[in-house]
């Protein structure tokens, strides 16, 4: 068998396919929550039964006040160029210098790192896919007041999947807010369930599609018909809260957020955390992987699972 039908049979086996003619909706057939649970878990048997049902979890004051004064202190010092950072690595908003995204956290910031492999973090993540977990993308997302920009409904482990040849749904985001969060300044807003159902979503991938979907996304979202079935079916939740709050979701959970039109902006720390095993293959849905600051390939380096205080 020649590589090009090997590549051929690979995909027509893929049991989420997408960037299709037509839009469908297919049945997710991977777990959410890949651990039983045991009383030393990191989650409680009601949070973990919670996250399995809604596809996110929102946990409050599990950092101290100092640990998050340093982590938004860092934050800032990354933001405003006290930092060298790595070339490529900042996205900024669309039509302006503002800075929206900082990609590579942990190799970038000793702190972020020290956060990236916390119990609290890692450890709950380790929990729910049920196996060792590497990070797959990790970044400081800035949403700055009056002209912070929206991003538009989406399932990420559709771009993982299509863009970066992510095999299965084994995979979950941890966000830790760096300021409080409400209703105003446009707070990451998630559809609870949406993650049992996977939106094979319609049109071609265009080549270098991440230059353009950093900033705004328009490849690989669900149609207005679809996002409107599902708001019916789910509702809408918006993840509130002060800074310190953690909240966690499943990959395929549909999410997206408002612009920022207050004078408050909005920041987090974004840490996504494949298992092991789900390790990248070649896309199925683009010509070439996207770049390394967007999906960690080769041979995935297991997190050292850490306790104690960050700071």
């Amino acid at each position: 068998m020649t590589a090009m039908s090997k590549e051929r049979d690979r995909r027509s086996q893929d049991p989420y396919p997408s960037r299709l003619p037509e839009e469908r909706w297919l049945p997710r057939q991977d777990r959410t929550v890949w651990s039983q649970w045991r009383p030393d878990a990191p989650l409680t048997a009601q949070q973990a039964d919670q996250f399995d049902r809604d596809g996110f979890l929102i946990l409050k004051d599990i950092f101290t006040a100092e640990e998050v004064e340093a982590l938004k202190a860092e934050s800032a010092a990354m933001r405003n160029g006290e930092r060298d950072l790595m070339d490529g690595s900042v996205i900024t908003e669309p039509g302006s210098d503002e800075v929206r995204t900082i990609f590579k956290l942990p190799e970038q910031s000793s702190l972020f790192n020290r956060l990236a492999s916390d119990r609290r973090v890692a450890g709950i993540a380790r929990f729910l896919l049920g196996d060792e977990v590497y990070i797959h993308q990790s970044r400081l997302n800035y949403k700055p007041g009056f002209t912070g920009k929206e991003f538009y409904w989406h399932s990420d482990f559709e771009t993982w999947h299509a863009e970066d040849g992510m095999p299965r749904m084994r995979a979950v985001s941890a966000s830790l807010l760096l300021t409080d969060n409400d209703a105003l300044n446009g707070p990451l807003m998630l559809m609870p369930g949406s993650h049992k159902q996977f939106i094979a979503c319609a049109g071609e991938t265009p080549d270098e599609n991440h230059k353009s979907s950093l900033k705004k996304q328009e490849v690989g979202v669900p149609s207005h018909e679809a996002l409107g079935k599902l708001a019916n079916e789910h509702g809408i939740t918006a993840a509130t809260g002060k800074a310190g709050t953690l909240v966690l979701f499943d990959c395929n959970t549909i999410h997206g957020s408002n612009g920022n039109i207050t004078p408050f902006p909005r920041s987090n720390a974004f840490f996504v955390f494949n298992a092991v095993s789900n390790r990248l293959e070649e896309p199925y849905g683009a010509a070439k992987a996207r770049p390394d600051f967007l999906a960690e390939r080769g041979e995935p380096t297991p997190v050292e699972i850490k306790t104690g205080k960050l700071a």
